[in-house]
Parts: structure tokens; sequence; C-alpha cells
């Protein structure tokens, strides 16, 4: 039984009361992903699913056997950000970083649920054939990610700066 993990084959733990944060960070040794509340209210831990974000502190780690899981290590790398990791720094996105990996990958998910026509509970017109990439949409749709100290403004401008001026093609590389 496997998994990918940012690109790479990794089994999935024998015990399947392992939360797929847990097998992250324990044992495959990836710590960006952040273990904040550990039930499902910071978004601390959100990572991509097949390109959806969930949370890996509610998910079993078994429930990913035969699918591709991305953390924020396999979103950038050192050398090369993603574009908007370089948003977060140029537009003060974060402070303590301790949210921003949760953030980035939410934002990543969220700019392919509006690329899909996906509406979220602010979206005016439920039939308009594209969603609005607006800074109330954002807020709404980032809204189970908090940020404790305060760049809430900075990280809402990285992903409308990001973001909102690709096309739709682009929107979730």
């Amino acid at each position: 039984m496997s998994m990918i993990i940012n690109g790479l084959p990794a089994e999935v733990p024998l015990d399947p009361r392992v939360s797929l944060l847990d097998f992250l960070r324990d044992d495959l040794r990836l710590h960006g992903t952040k273990k904040g509340c550990d039930q499902g209210a910071c978004g601390a831990c959100t990572v991509l699913a097949d390109g959806e974000r969930i949370l890996s502190c509610l998910a079993l780690a078994v429930q990913y056997e035969g699918r591709s899981v991305t953390t924020i290590e396999g979103v950038g790398t050192a050398t090369e950000l993603h574009q908007l990791q370089q948003a977060f720094i140029e537009h003060d996105g974060f402070q303590c970083g301790y949210c921003t990996p949760g953030q980035i990958c939410s934002a990543i998910g969220m700019a392919e649920e509006i690329r899909r026509g996906v509406p979220s509970h602010v979206t005016d017109d439920l039939d308009a054939p594209t969603m609005p990439f607006c800074a109330e949409e954002i807020r709404e749709r980032m809204s189970g990610n908090l940020c404790r100290c305060g760049a809430h403004n900075g990280i809402v401008e990285a992903i409308a700066a990001t973001f909102a001026a690709l096309p739709e093609a682009e929107a979730a590389e």
C-alpha cells in the first residue's frame, strides 16, 4: 500500500489509526505541515490531496492510499519559490510563519476551486460563468486558516496578487 507524497512514493503506515498529519511529520519528517489545534479548526495542517485542500489532522493516512499528497515542501524549492511563496514575502504575508505553510496550500487549493467555478458563501451569482476573485471571496474561502499574528491583510494581498491576474488554466500551478 502506497501513496505519492510530493511526487515520491511513500508506504502507507500499517497502523490505520495514524493521522495523515502525524504520518507526514513523524514518519516522513516533513515538518512544514504544522500541528496547530489538532481538531481541524485552525488550518495549520492544510495540505493538498489530488489538488484539493484537506486538513491533515482530521484525515487518516490510510485514506490516501493510491492518492497524491502535496505538502509545503512540494510546492516550491529553496532556490525556486512558488509564485505564491514569493508573494507572501513581497506582501508581508507572514510574521511568525507558523500558519504560512497551511495558508499557502489552502490558497493553491482555493484558486483551483475558483477556476472550477465552485461558489462560496459570499458568491453573489451562482450561475455566473466565472467566479469573482475579489478580497471578499478570498477572505471567505480562507476563513478556515487562522493567522494569530495579524498578517491576514498581507496574506489576502499576496493571494490576490498571485492568482487574480492569472489565466484560469494557470491558477492552480
